[in-house]
């Protein structure tokens, strides 16, 4: 029974917790990453040793608990727009804490698996029926860096133009951004037939992930020996990630969201990270 991942991942985050509450002194933090670390490696788990839902069930647990518990009725802004606010007031709140664990560094030994397991725009998209792209990846990927430079542009037009109530604005910021998210992916989703499309050519987020993702400790890796070349990781791949490439510069390589559909789906059992 594959464990090996689920264990790395629950005592890293772990390690997590229990330094930034030894730094900060806030027991949110244990509480935090300790609920997010066990629900991504139960997640892992359950979806490495077969089971179809697990992985939708972590998502909609971790998605939630960030989106309402700790966005919405804690009134944190855990989009780009908050990450940057609370970056420039030189504040370590909930967003900078979020940004630094789970999308810049924490990449380097799980990649986009925040993608995979606790995003809670995808946990709505991946309930979507295109789960496996009906058509070629188009080449929109510079949509995300106009998105990323127009936040930040946006973010410093607020300080520099010193405008009132801050808090109230980018609470407000979070509900709206979350909206136009939430309608443009679904949109897009069906428009192109690929549930995973605003991921692919909008979400900000992955200008971070695509650096750090580069170097993930943990990755999809091919067993040549078992190996048929039948094709169907590929085909069942929701990100279009050349699968049976291990190079880190395979295509899409940076966009492997550990949802392992390649590692459930192998007739050979030739898969596993």
């Amino acid at each position: 029974m594959r464990i090996r991942a689920a264990i790395l991942i629950e005592t890293i985050f772990l390690l997590i917790a229990f330094s930034i509450y030894f730094f900060s002194g806030n027991v949110f933090f244990i509480y935090n990453f300790a609920f997010i670390g066990t629900s991504v490696a139960v997640g892992v788990f359950l979806t490495q040793n077969g089971y179809k839902f697990g992985r939708n069930i972590i998502m909609l647990a971790v998605g939630s608990y960030l989106l309402i518990y700790v966005g919405i009725l804690g009134r944190e802004n855990l989009l780009l727009s908050g990450f940057w606010y609370y970056l420039f007031l030189g504040v370590f709140e909930a967003a900078v804490v979020h940004y630094l664990i789970a999308k810049i560094a924490g990449p380097f030994i799980f990649g986009r698996g925040w993608c995979g397991y606790g995003c809670w725009t995808a946990m709505i998209l991946d309930l979507l029926p295109y789960k496996t792209p009906a058509n070629e990846r188009k080449d929109w990927g510079y949509v995300r860096y106009v998105l990323f430079a127009s936040i930040l542009c946006l973010v410093s037009a607020l300080f520099i133009f010193k405008v009132n109530n801050l808090d109230n604005v980018l609470f407000y910021m979070f509900v709206i951004g979350n909206v136009i998210y939430y309608v443009l992916g679904i949109f897009l989703a069906y428009k192109l037939k690929d549930n995973r499309a605003f991921c692919k050519y909008v979400c900000p987020i992955t200008v971070f992930l695509k650096m750090s993702s580069y170097f993930s400790l943990l990755r999809v890796k091919v067993n040549r020996d078992k190996c048929n070349e039948c094709g169907k990781c590929m085909k069942r791949c929701p990100m279009d990630v050349e699968i049976l490439n291990d190079s880190r510069k395979r295509k899409n390589g940076t966009e492997c969201i550990l949802c392992l559909n390649c590692v459930k789906d192998c007739p050979k059992k030739a898969i596993n990270i």
